[in-house]
């Protein structure tokens, strides 16, 4: 993937050992107490110190005998019950103080007892064990945490890094814990031969469920339990609020139902197929109609798959592509420069390796995934050509779509000088996600967009997001023509082995600041079945999202 040389300079600090049975906090009887930290060489080591050292404001990393000390000022006070101590061990008062209090006040917990883990660095997990009490009903309640220990700048004093997960991983700044009867109803799920969809059958369907029951559970027919949940914060104007999550259910409510489009075979074979990757999503679309026929993520606590903002890479080049042959830039059989770097707004562009095609076709340098056969040509181009494309014939960045379920639509911003021709081969500021990708192929596929969906519009009589144009009968011809010739003979020929002829692929890396290797993308069709997945952090696109695209295509054939 091409971009600029950088050579990052990274600093190692030298960890402190790490001790065992670093803090334990606990509830006896009904009388509090808390165990001895640590022993008399680890105390003395933070009393040694002389009286300039008292008055100078200590910088660098906290010491791991300052990570117990703080660790347990803070687990201790709020297991006491005193949240003005706890909130006052923490770099921003306020804001625990009101989580804290919410934790008793609105979450109704109660018998709280913190049991903390082995520290690592500045990390200190610990277990959380409490009973949810509502209206003469009660449950248990028993998760993992994890808190941070920082320096406060001003003062150089140790303290908790406040962040809303100390208090419940699921949270995120903003969010809150509240028991009470849940507003909105259960569902039930099913897919689209009328089989119930469950986490324990489809772990991945976690968030998208919790999607289905935010849009559909007031409409379905059901009736609101009593529940102890996270209430999303309001999202920001134009942008969809993140389902509610149900942590304990005190009563159970009577659930609706919602049929989705899911395909129980394809979504168990995603599932499979995303496992075996540390950080991988992909999505399964039917090109003739838009149906969502399987979405799954390795990571079960955001939904990448639908909901993700990632550097699409080299498989941006197919809408590129259809730019360029739009304005008769490029044409897919007619010679096309493939040089080894391309400048461009000041910036130096490279090919992988430095490669080079020496009178090549441009369809030898898109199957090659040329990134100067791109560049070459942005001095060609106004700045919202290629925001105009992706917006008027492949439906994206428009924020627009209505899926069923909370989702992001892409992003490709007008830019200028370097940033756009970095865009032209999906970096820059472009933004998307593995159900965006598999949209453009289904596009490709079909000749025409159709906005994905997982619920149909009949069943609550939405307004499903269109585009204004489509490609000319040259240009779809050439985008296939290409596509087919990579999924045959070029970066994406290994993934896409014996599922042709009727194919086309497109793979793609995308760099990534602060990662050691880019995230992998690919995206494909065969016959009226279109897929596109990524592996964060996997490298190149054929190695690693191509065989979970391409085994998914096969499955579903």
């Amino acid at each position: 993937m091409g971009k600029r040389r950088r050579v990052a300079e990274r600093r190692k600090t030298k960890q402190p050992s790490v001790l065992g049975g670093v803090i334990a906090v606990v509830v006896a009887g009904g009388a509090f107490g808390a165990y001895s930290l640590y022993g008399g060489g680890a105390a003395a080591e933070d009393r040694a110190s002389t009286t300039a050292d008292h008055k100078a404001v200590k910088k660098g990393p906290p010491s791991a005998a300052e990570v117990r000390t703080a660790a347990a000022a803070f687990l201790t006070a709020w297991q006491s019950g005193d949240i003005a101590k706890a909130a006052a061990a923490t770099d921003d008062s306020a804001a625990a103080t009101t989580a804290l209090t919410g934790y008793t006040r609105d979450a109704h917990l109660t018998g709280v007892t913190l049991t903390s883990g082995k520290r690592s660095g500045a990390a200190v997990p610990f277990t959380v064990k409490a009973t949810v009490t509502y209206q003469g009903k009660s449950k248990p309640l028993t998760y993992e945490s994890k808190l941070t220990v920082v320096r406060r700048a001003k003062d150089g004093v140790p303290l908790v890094g406040w962040k809303a997960s100390v208090v419940h991983p699921d949270l995120q700044d903003g969010d809150r814990l509240v028991t009470g009867e849940s507003g909105t109803p259960p569902i039930t799920a099913l897919d689209r031969n009328g089989a119930e969809l469950t986490t324990a059958k489809y772990p991945s369907l976690g968030t998208v469920l919790d999607g289905l029951r935010e849009k559909y559970g007031k409409t379905a027919g059901g009736k609101a339990g009593i529940e102890l949940r996270v209430v999303r914060k309001a999202a920001k104007k134009g942008a969809q609020k993140t389902p509610d999550k149900t942590l304990v259910t005190l009563s159970e409510g009577t659930p609706g139902t919602v049929k989705t489009t899911l395909s129980p075979t394809l979504q168990a074979d995603a599932e499979q197929q995303v496992a075996a990757e540390s950080k991988a999503s992909v999505v399964v679309i039917r090109p003739s109609t838009g149906e969502i026929l399987a979405v799954a993520n390795t990571g079960h606590g955001f939904n990448t798959a639908f909901q993700g903002s990632l550097a699409p890479g080299s498989t941006m080049k197919v809408i590129t592509a259809s730019l360029l042959f739009d304005k008769g830039l490029a044409s897919a059989d007619k010679p096309h420069p493939c040089p080894k770097t391309a400048t461009y707004g000041g910036w130096k562009f490279h090919n992988d390796d430095d490669f080079e095609i020496k009178n090549g076709t441009f369809k030898a340098s898109f199957a090659r995934s040329c990134n100067t056969a791109f560049i070459t040509q942005a001095k060609k181009l106004e700045n919202d050509d290629l925001t105009k494309q992706a917006q008027q014939v492949f439906g994206l960045s428009m924020n627009n779509w209505a899926i069923g379920v909370p989702s992001f639509d892409g992003s490709v911003p007008v830019q200028s000088a370097a940033q756009m021709a970095a865009s032209l081969m999906g970096q820059g500021g472009v933004r998307m996600n593995p159900l965006n990708m598999a949209s453009v192929a289904a596009t490709v596929q079909s000749g025409t967009f159709h906005q994905p969906y997982l619920v149909s519009p009949s069943v609550d009589h939405r307004t499903l997001a269109t585009a204004s144009r489509t490609m000319s009968a040259s240009t779809l011809s050439q985008l296939r023509e290409v596509m087919q010739y990579t999924a045959a003979a070029g970066t994406a020929a290994q993934a896409m082995s014996g599922l042709g002829p009727d194919y086309g692929a497109k793979t793609g890396s995308a760099e990534v600041d602060a990662q050691d290797k880019p995230n992998g993308w690919f995206t494909a069709w065969k016959g009226d079945l279109a897929a596109a997945g990524v592996v964060q952090q996997g490298g190149h696109g054929g190695d690693t999202a191509g065989p979970i695209v391409a085994a998914l295509l096969k499955a579903g054939s």
